[in-house]
Order: C-alpha cells, then structure tokens, then sequence
C-alpha cells in the first residue's frame, strides 16, 4: 500500500491497551520501553496486578542482560499505570485492544471507546482472525479504525502488520506505521482478510500437523524435530501449537476456513477435542505435550497415546561398508558422511570418471571442513581413505547397506533396485532417498522388498542433521532398526514415518510455499512483504520465495503435483504462477530467475 502521499502522520504519545493478558503486556512493555505513556486497562483486577508484576520481572531481566539501565527500568514503570475501566483511555491518542477473540466482546469494547475517546483517537484492533472492516462498520468513526497485530512475545518479535480496511484513512496507517518503526518494529501494510500474511501461512501449515499426528502418521517428538531439523525452524509445530493455544488456533483456523472454504484451513478434530477438554497447551498445563504446570515451557513425561508408540522393536544388523550410487551433489554429500563416520564406502557411477570425480568433490569439502577447522588433516585423509569409486554397480556385492542417490524418477530409480536385488548379497538394506516418490515403487522392483527402506537426507547431507526413516507395508523391523542404528553412528536425527507423498517435511512445507505464492498471485501481498513477514513474526531463517528460488521452483512444482496427486485435495493444487513461471524457464537461483532476479556467477 502506498502512503506517499498520505498527510504527515499524527504523533502517538499516549496510548491505551485493552485488555493485559499476555500479549497486552507484551505490547504496554514494548510502548513504555520506547518512552511512550500507557494506559493499561483490564477489568480484572488480578489482571491488572499480574501485569504489573510481569512488566516488573521483564524490565529486570533486561537490566541484567544489559539490555537497560536501572533508571530506564524505573522511568519505563512509572509510564505504566493500570486502570479497571475504559473512561481511562479518554486522552489517548491511539488505543489498542487486546482482549479475546469474540466479535461480540470487541463490539462492546468498540463500542464503549467511541463514547470515551476524542474524535481524532486512532482504534487498532490486535485481532489476527477476526474482521477489520466488521468491527470499524461497527464503530461511530470507521475511518479511524485498523488492525495492529503485534506477535508473541512482543517485546522481541520484529513484525507489525497494519491492517487496512476499505474504511481506513491514509493519515490513520500513517501514523501507525511511524510509531511501528519508532518502536523499533518492521511494520508490514496488509489488507483485511483473515490470518493476514503471517498467520494466513502459518496457520495452515499448523493445522496439517496437527492432522497428520492425529492420523498415527508420525509421533508428536518426531513431527517437531522433522521441521526443527530439516528446515531451521525454531520451534516445531505442535510445540508452537501449545504456546499460540489451542482454542486460540482453533479460532483463527475456523474464521479462515469460513472466508476461503480451503479444506486446509478446516481445523483438525484433534484441536476442538483438546479445547473442549481445557487441554489449550501451555496456558493450561497440557496441550499435545504435558508441561510441569500451567504456564511452564518445561516439557513432562505423559502416558503415549498409540501414535506415539514405537514402531517396532526389531534387532539390528551389523553395518561396517555401504554403497551409494550416484554422482550428483546428494550422493557426494551422503558418502563423506558415512566414510567420515567410519564406514567402508563404495561411490558407483555410471561410469568410473563420474565416480572419481564425485570423490574429487568429496576431496574439496573435506578440505574446506579442515580450513574451517572443523576437521583435522588426519581425519581428512582417513575419511577418502575409506571411499572407493567405482563404475559399476558389481561393487556392492559385499556392501551390507546400498543407499541409491540417483534422478528423481521412478523408472531411473526402479531399474537401479532391480540391479541391487541382483547384486548385492541376501539380508543387505538397500536404501532409497528419495524426497517424493513411493518408496514401495522400488521394493516391489526387487525379490526382497522386506530389505528396502526410505533413507531421506537433506541437502547438504553433511551440514543437516535430519533423516527421515521411511517404512512401507513390507519392510521388516530389523531392516528398521539396522537404519536406525545406523543414523545413531553418523550422529544424525532418525525420525520414523510411513511411505506416503512428502513424508513430513515436504508434506508441510511445500503446501505453505504453495499458499504463499498465491498470495502474490492474488496481488494481497508483495514477495519482500512476506518474505520479511514469515522470517520476522515467525522466525523463519528464509522467507518463502528466498526458499523457493534456491530449492529450485521446477522442483518445487514437481512436489506440489506428487501431494495434490497423491492427497486429491483442491487446496494442494500447483499454484498458476508457479506453473507460468517453470514454462517461462524461471526455476531460481540455479537459472539467474525464479521469483526474483539474481546476479549471474
């Protein structure tokens, strides 16, 4: 949104926040800290007094931290005076309400301040489901109400969004937006629907995990360190679902299924089940963890329900040389994390040059891990020690576990298993990483699929810690526990998961990349504004279209196609943009194109 030409904006000096839950007081610390004076207002006097002590415990751990001095602390305090009725907001130049999720409730309030506050005063609501423009056509002076959604916890997440209705004045957001930025906020200008940019995406994305534990796919532990490990975020999913609360998502989900009838925003089951039972996460002392009490982060023991159970016992095999076939970048990436860990390894190619040269590249990034002082000259020199190239697949007849690297493609990757079968001696795992296709394509392609197995690494195979462990109907427990014991040497994180399209980090992330391009299709949002949305309000370490132009958005639409293949769902459909875009030849960084431009090497 443009505000160029917008008047110049209305200092905000004194403000009011309603209602001094958490997130109120989150926000009146972020205002005091900043020098403005506030007015916290909450009918409930334990409220209040919570408030009051939590603003008191915060600023001390800063002054620890260095963060303040002591006189900062005691001015930023006396700024703070809490009152139990809305008449106090009267001389306020903006009000920020932050009470429940109700429409009624926020009416009322709406309603109470139009009475009380000058006619000038600014109204921002923090609602992140709820309807801007609903609440502003309610309200005695539309123009001069906007949504304000700070994020949790206040005090240290960077985005604002600023919510516009068709009723909002451009001096409204003006001055909103100055203060954001007075604050020390990356404020972002959003239209009204629901979710905005930064719940709209994340709320999804929670809400198919939620799904996917319920359905017994993968247990709670490995879901959330699926998503940890394999795509930096800081926190995993149900994990988050906890700390937002449940009912709160609950609620968020429920306004964004209304406004869009996407079946990825019809909230999971599980979520109305554990709200109606008061197990809301954190807030309660019990979500889909169990922590020590009510508002702890400090995770118990619980009883497992079935789809955390083990997913078979099985006793391993002794592993001490693999094969991997392939000589692209995962198959380099791979073999130096089994010889650095120890293991005999036989790299084949097609031919033995390619083989020789994927072992250079082996060479060069051991080199670079020695540079970086990450390895010592002697671990470097027994590592390619222990790899042998080789040009063809008759050197895994003595191998006890073959793991094919290879294109993408079923039949590629059919005839390569066919061969193991052939080749490689009875009772050795062979292994696919294969990211989307159907691990038991390739079992059935061999005599012994009880032997075959997912093994999916992420690129770089040396840096990330994650592997998804991938079982179909016919594999045998003991070729699971060999893998799994196997992870355990190359000191990687296994996480078990059934054979179906994505496994459990693509099958959440691609569909929120999806979602986020088509934002941008529909012109709600720019790819810098979402981008700067999802990395500040939700901690991301990229943004969805920096993602997406360095996974490659070829790659990206093969995926999409193989979920909405495989799931029949409508909302999994390729984005059209994505599609235009891979006609057009602008798959990302690797072409100089995607969604943005890149300077060529």
């Amino acid at each position: 949104m443009d505000h160029s030409s917008t008047p110049d904006p209305t200092p905000v000096h004194t403000i009011a926040v309603v209602g001094l839950g958490t997130m109120g007081t989150g926000i009146a610390e972020v205002l005091v800290c900043a020098g403005r004076e506030v007015i916290g207002i909450d009918v409930s006097d334990a409220a209040a007094r919570q408030a009051v002590t939590a603003l008191e415990a915060s600023t001390a751990r800063a002054v620890r931290r260095g963060r303040i001095t002591e006189q900062e602390r005691l001015d930023a305090l006396a700024r703070f005076r809490v009152f139990p009725e809305l008449r106090a907001a009267a001389d306020a130049d903006l009000v920020i309400e932050v009470v429940p999720e109700d429409y009624g409730t926020k009416c009322e309030v709406f309603s109470a301040l139009d009475a009380v506050v000058r006619p000038d005063t600014i109204l921002a609501t923090g609602t992140n489901a709820l309807s801007v423009t609903r609440l502003a056509a309610g309200s005695a002076r539309p123009e001069r109400v906007l949504g304000l959604h700070f994020f949790n916890p206040a005090p240290a997440m960077k985005l604002v969004e600023v919510v516009s209705s068709v009723l909002t004045s451009p001096a409204a957001v003006a001055s909103v937006i100055t203060l954001a930025r007075e604050l020390g906020k990356e404020p972002v200008s959003v239209g009204d629907r629901p979710g905005f940019v930064a719940d709209g995406l994340l709320f999804g994305y929670l809400n198919q995990a939620a799904a996917m534990y319920e359905s017994k796919y993968a247990t709670r532990a490995d879901i959330d360190a699926a998503m940890r490990l394999g795509c930096g975020l800081p926190m995993g999913p149900l994990a988050l679902l906890d700390l937002i609360g449940v009912d709160t998502a609950r609620t968020v989900l429920e306004a964004m299924y209304a406004a869009s009838h996407d079946r990825l925003h019809a909230p999971a089951p599980i979520l109305g089940q554990l709200s109606a039972a008061g197990l809301t996460g954190r807030k309660a002392g019990r979500g889909f963890y169990t922590y020590q009490q009510p508002g702890s982060d400090a995770v118990v023991p619980d009883a497992q329900t079935p789809a955390d159970a083990c997913a078979g016992p099985g006793e391993s095999r002794p592993v001490s040389s693999v094969g991997v076939a392939g000589s692209g970048t995962m198959a380099s990436g791979i073999a130096e994390v089994f010889a650095k860990s120890g293991y005999a390894v036989v790299l084949a190619a097609r031919s033995l040059e390619k083989a020789e040269r994927a072992v250079a590249r082996i060479a060069k990034s051991l080199a670079r891990s020695v540079d970086k002082g990450r390895l010592t000259a002697d671990a470097r020199d027994a590592a390619l020690g222990r790899i042998t190239a080789a040009g063809s697949l008759d050197a895994f007849a003595d191998v006890e576990l073959a793991v094919e690297a290879v294109a993408e493609e079923l039949e590629v990757k059919q005839q390569l298993f066919q061969m193991l079968d052939k080749v490689c001696k009875p009772g050795a795992v062979l292994a696919t990483t294969t990211s989307s296709l159907p691990v038991i394509s390739c079992a059935r392609a061999t005599s012994r699929p009880q032997d075959v197995i997912g093994m999916h690494f992420f690129n770089p195979a040396p840096a990330m810690k994650l592997v998804e462990v991938v079982r179909t109907v016919l594999t045998s427990d003991t070729t699971h526990a060999t893998v799994r014991a196997v992870c355990a040497v190359l000191r990687k994180h296994p996480v078990d998961c059934g054979d179906r399209a994505g496994f459990i980090v693509n099958a959440l992330l691609f569909p929120y990349l999806n979602n986020a391009v088509k934002m941008v299709q529909e012109h709600y949002a720019t790819l810098d504004d979402i981008d700067a949305a999802m990395k500040l309000g939700g901690g991301y370490p990229m943004g969805p279209f920096e993602l997406l132009d360095v996974v490659g958005l070829d790659v990206s639409l093969a995926i999409e196609k193989v979920l909405h293949r495989e799931f029949r769902d409508p909302g999994l459909a390729p984005a059209p943009l994505l599609e235009h875009l891979v006609a057009a030849g602008c798959l990302g960084r690797k072409t100089g194109r995607g969604f943005r431009e890149y300077a060529r090497a």
